[in-house]
């Protein structure tokens, strides 16, 4: 089947999924009951299994997992013979972070300069999307080739590792000859990529305490041990001058092979402002793709408007530390821990808790199916080649999907190209994106069924 009837019958689509997405990104699904009610999540959950159902779905399943969030299951059967295929996304979104930053409400989808606004329109609401529109389309032309098996996640962004638990404890549940996660994203608009490798990651918190009490730093500030200015050194310990990493006992090192990131496009895309250099040395693609990369990306300090002059006798932050493939997410955990152990200053009582952990990944882009990909690819984005990219980011469930089933062929695409500034205000989705991924998806799931029946 040639590309053009899937191509138009995708984009005869486009309107139901912005309405669609809309409905999605209207739930404030953010898998953190202290900051978002969790009714929320729960909410998004019922839509998706609710699509899923007016799709054909069988078995569809709210999966209490034991982080307490759900997950969302579905079976579509396919032809006799026919292969599996699993579609991966999650439905659970990043809080919006600062809301008054935001040009228009972050849970309201808003078109502007051509791209959807709103949390979770790229990462990974979207994604719920594409894989829908994929799957009508082919209904629209013959009939879906192969059993698919779609997962949304809810508790991704927090990474408290839910599904992968209950994917360990219901092992069978998610066994495909082949998955699509649909999570990561081109390299650049209209550039068609697979994601190769995603970091690791481990999350801590740790709290420093050095008095009983605040104490006035006029009449003790100089002698007494301030909490927030021995957190301040022991971060500071973190990085080297020019910005690179610097964990005791963790390689840092390593280069990227691959495609590469210009720094020029990386400052624009990053929106580094003029004047600012960029952190760490090697390439960008060394530094986002192949090496450690540490982020303060909390701290527990008194805010200015109302601050008094005072002696902190506490402090606390929240540490995620990026791990590229070839390192073990477990031993990183530790020697970050043993880092801010030994590094704090002044004799600080230190207390180290771990909030999440995920081991990095490395794909197979040998494997048969990314023969099939490409040529999807080819199709979808005339003109184009298939790319393949390293991802910064980290998606737990694809090492234990890995280890669960070493036979399965793990593909990772997505809406998260770097204009979608996901995590951030303003987060957006290019919907010709989203269109050329539907197709590709699509496409995709043609050659495969044709390929195994080869």
């Amino acid at each position: 089947m040639t590309a053009r009837p899937i191509s138009e019958t995708v984009a005869s689509l486009m309107p139901r999924a912005k309405a669609e997405l809309s409905e999605l990104v209207a739930f404030q699904s953010v898998a953190d009951p202290a900051q978002f009610p969790k009714s929320e999540c729960e909410a998004a959950a019922g839509w998706v299994a609710d699509a899923l159902t007016a799709e054909g779905f069988g078995d569809v399943a709210l999966l209490d997992t034991p982080d307490g969030t759900q997950s969302v299951y579905g079976y579509l059967p396919g032809p006799a013979g026919a292969p599996t295929v699993l579609l991966y996304a999650h439905y659970d979104v990043q809080p919006p972070l600062d809301e008054p930053a935001w040009l228009s409400p972050p849970f309201e989808l808003t078109e502007r300069d051509g791209r959807w606004f709103g949390r979770g329109t790229a990462d990974c609401k979207g994604g719920l999307i594409m894989h829908l529109l994929a799957l009508r389309a082919l209904k629209a032309n013959g009939g879906v080739p192969v059993g698919v098996k779609v997962i949304a996640e809810g508790s991704e962004e927090q990474g408290t590792g839910g599904l992968e638990r209950y994917a360990e404890e219901h092992p069978e549940l998610l066994v495909a000859d082949a998955i699509v996660i649909g999570d990561a994203g081109n390299f650049r608009v209209g550039l068609p990529t697979v994601t190769a490798t995603l970091r690791g990651m481990t999350m801590l918190r740790v709290t420093l305490d050095t008095l009983e009490g605040n104490l006035h730093s006029g009449q003790f500030g100089g002698a007494a041990p301030d909490a927030l200015a021995a957190m301040i050194q022991l971060l500071a310990s973190l990085r080297a001058e020019d910005g690179t990493t610097t964990v005791d006992g963790l390689a840092g090192d390593a280069s990227w092979d691959g495609l590469q990131y210009p720094e020029e496009d990386f400052r624009k895309d990053a929106k580094v402002l003029d004047g600012v250099e960029l952190i760490g040395s090697g390439t960008v693609a060394d530094r986002i793709w192949a090496r450690p990369s540490v982020t303060v990306i909390g701290i527990d300090c008194p805010p200015v408007v109302g601050a008094t002059p005072s002696v902190q006798a506490s402090a606390r932050a929240q540490i995620s530390l990026r791990v590229p493939p070839g390192h073990d997410a477990a031993e990183a955990t530790k020697l970050l821990t043993a880092h801010l152990e030994s590094h704090a200053p002044w004799g600080a009582r230190v207390t180290v808790e771990q909030v999440g952990q995920g081991q990095p990944f490395r794909a197979d882009v040998t494997s048969p199916a990314y023969t099939s990909m490409a040529a999807a690819m080819r199709m979808a984005f005339p003109g184009e080649e298939m790319q393949t990219a390293g991802m910064g980011g980290s998606i737990p469930l694809c090492n234990t999907l890995a280890q669960l089933y070493p036979e399965s062929e793990i593909l990772l695409i997505g809406l998260s190209e770097p204009e979608a500034q996901i995590h951030a205000v303003n987060e957006s989705v290019s919907p010709e994106e989203l269109e050329r991924l539907a197709v590709t998806e699509a496409l995709f799931l043609q050659n495969y069924a044709a390929s195994r029946q080869g």
